[in-house]
């Protein structure tokens, strides 16, 4: 067996909420055998409905109505349905302190600094509420917003749902078509934007693109525009603009928060858009909060005195996941901007700075610092850091190695994995567990997961399907524009009827860790950022010289990235003339991250009977994989085109 690279001290045991929990649970639920974590995992899966009104206890959330019953249909999923006699409000539980104490600290890349105490965050929301109100939001009423990692961000999301209102955003590096293809679909009533955003030395306009957006977008009544970059304000052509601070006035008003069900709805998201536009995801409020408080109070023992910290876009799910930090009355750290520029240390220097005590990053970016020779451990004091998170892709075991090695020896380095799909995680840190190379901790508590195998049964110390085999709170509440159900279902339960198939290629160790290997479906993941395919050929096929193209991911210096291959007009030669046009067609309609690292001709591409084209059966040949069900494919001859490019250079 092999040895821990980190353990927690007894002191950090006895103090970690986990422990409080452990007893709290054997005296509540009169269960002397619970001593620690095994037997709590055991517990919490075992006995949904008396595990999950513990949690509901012991974080203190807000509601009103009955707890019990605590699941309808358990035996059913989808169509389980938790806490169907509470009511409570999403945002009121996230501001349910109003003390002097800070509640956001804002640093950017301009060197723009804010800060806001839990009391002017209560007073900014109930300017923007009321403002919301009178512009004749209600309950259900959709609001974007495309905005960068901004207080106003923050402050508009809790507006928002205070409301009864749904709340759903994306970056501002995402292109037109990117946008109108999310929020055309929800018709958004009011759209947040910024006039700009800062990365990587460079300003970047929003509100060209928000006109483009606009022209597609008949639903939104009202834009309100952040004047963020400092510079005079241009809302020439914008129909319906007004700037934020002449949206929300100056006057006082109370938060009426609105009591809604359980299940309401609180955030929309978006799949990666693989076999079409994204689909929208539906979380509700009840399901989001008790995970979130769940994961932040328990696995990463968040309190009061700490300064949590997750370098995200809005546009990904871990901000959702950062901002209900809230709740427990922690500060919250947002930075916007690169997090590269302009040497490597921005956030190593903001969190000596500001003190972080809990710093959240991608998989991707500690690999990109380690090879830049960055080594905080000598340049930073990192006084208050005890806690590392990292997430978006597999953490390689040498980034394990680089962590303790040049960033802080006694540190809990936690690989924590889910997604978008349950706004949270299946797989996370825990104070109390020993941290071991290359694995994530433990399955997080309510989560029967699972590793199945191609015959969907449980396996341990071989790869397989990450699955999860019961209901779980925060499982979408259904996806938008699907009102059979059937784009949900085909989603998570085609493969194994009654369980839930993430589309993770995982493991389950000895010691109870979860190793993650990559994506098992067709989705990209290039430095942690899912991509659907779908987003990539609808740009890539409207250049008259392709007639078609396939999209893949490569396993490429611990990370990965994707790769296109196109099939062109018959006498036809890739040059570089046309590969540029390709890249500047996807970067302009999409984001930077759809851009493929390698864009290669082939003379077919494979595709099943039905005529779709099949992005498994590529990726499998270029890393020299067996394809699986060749008698599916029409035209399996065409695989041929791709044998040998499995070590793609450059």
């Amino acid at each position: 067996m092999n040895k821990p690279i980190w353990e927690p001290g007894s002191e950090r045991v006895e103090r970690a909420n986990m422990s409080r929990f452990i007893r709290f649970v054997r005296e509540s639920a009169g269960n002397d055998d619970i001593s620690g974590y095994e037997q709590l995992y055991e517990f919490s899966t075992r006995c949904p409905d008396r595990f999950w009104p513990l949690v509901w206890e012991f974080c203190g959330i807000r509601a009103s109505g009955e707890h019990t019953p605590v699941l309808v249909d358990g035996d059913r999923m989808p169509g389980a349905r938790w806490f169907p006699g509470v009511r409570l409000n999403f945002a009121q539980n996230l501001l349910r302190y109003r003390d002097d104490r800070t509640a956001i600290v804002f640093r950017n890349e301009w060197g723009h600094r804010r800060e806001l105490s839990y009391a002017e965050l209560h007073a900014e929301v109930g300017r923007l509420a009321h403002a919301l109100k009178e512009a004749g939001v209600g309950v259900g009423d959709r609001v974007a917003g495309f905005m960068p990692n901004i207080p106003e961000t923050v402050i508009a999301m809790l507006a928002t749902t205070s409301l009864g209102a749904v709340w759903s955003s994306c970056s501002p590096d995402f292109g037109i078509r990117g946008v109108v293809d999310r929020f055309g679909q929800i018709e958004p009533k009011v759209l947040f934007t910024a006039d700009r955003y800062g990365y990587g030395g460079k300003r970047f306009d929003c509100l060209e693109k928000i006109r483009g957006v606009l022209g597609e977008m008949p639903s939104v009544e009202r834009l309100v525009v952040v004047p963020y970059s400092g510079e005079p304000l241009d809302l020439g052509g914008l129909p319906n603009a007004i700037a934020w601070p002449d949206f929300t006035g100056s006057g006082e008003h109370a938060i009426a928060f609105e009591a809604l069900p359980f299940d309401h709805p609180v955030y929309i998201m978006y799949s990666s858009g693989t076999t079409g536009v994204p689909k929208c995801i539906v979380h509700g409020a009840g399901g989001t909060l008790i995970q979130h408080l769940k994961e932040l109070v328990l696995h990463t023992d968040v309190k009061r005195e700490d300064r949590l910290f997750y370098y995200t876009t809005c546009g990904w799910m871990m901000w959702n996941w950062l901002v209900s930090g809230l709740a427990v009355g922690a500060t919250l750290v947002l930075y916007d901007g690169s997090p590269s520029h302009p040497d490597g240390n921005a956030l190593w220097h903001l969190a000596d700075e500001v003190g972080i005590s809990i710093f959240g990053t991608s998989a991707k970016w500690l690999s990109a610092i380690e090879k830049a020779g960055i080594k905080p451990r000598e340049s930073h004091k990192l006084l208050h850091l005890k806690t590392i998170l990292s997430t978006g892709s597999p953490l390689s075991p040498e980034s394990y190695d680089y962590v303790y090695r040049d960033i802080k020896e006694r540190v809990l380095l936690a690989s924590i994995s889910g997604g978008t799909d349950i706004v949270s995680c299946f797989a996370l840190g825990n104070p109390l567990l020993p941290v071991y190379r290359g694995e994530l901790q433990c399955r997080g508590l309510g989560m029967k997961v699972e590793i199945l195998d191609d015959a969907g049964r449980p396996v341990r110390g071989e790869p397989g399907e990450l699955s999860c085999l019961a209901p779980f709170p925060c499982m979408p509440v259904y996806f938008w524009n699907d009102p059979d159900g059937t784009k949900y279902r085909n989603a998570y339960f085609s493969r194994v009827p009654g369980a839930w198939c993430h589309g993770d290629r995982a493991m389950l160790t000895e010691h109870d860790g979860i190793v993650i290997y990559g994506r098992s479906d067709a989705t990209l993941n290039p430095g942690g950022v899912r991509i659907g395919t779908a987003e990539i050929y609808r740009q890539v096929e409207q250049i008259p010289e392709v007639l078609e193209s396939v999209a893949v991911g490569q396993h490429w210096d611990d990370d990965e990235r994707v790769i296109l291959f196109v099939r062109l007009r018959e006498g036809l030669a890739l040059d570089d003339d046309l590969r540029s046009r390709i890249v500047r067609q996807i970067r302009a309609n999409t984001t930077p991250r759809h851009v493929p690292a390698k864009i290669l001709q082939v003379a077919d591409i494979p595709r099943t009977i039905s005529g779709k084209i099949t992005e498994i059966a590529v990726r499998d040949t270029i890393h020299g994989r067996p394809v699986k069900n060749t008698d599916a494919l029409a035209n399996p001859q065409a695989l041929e085109c791709f044998r040998g490019l499995a070590e793609l250079e450059g």
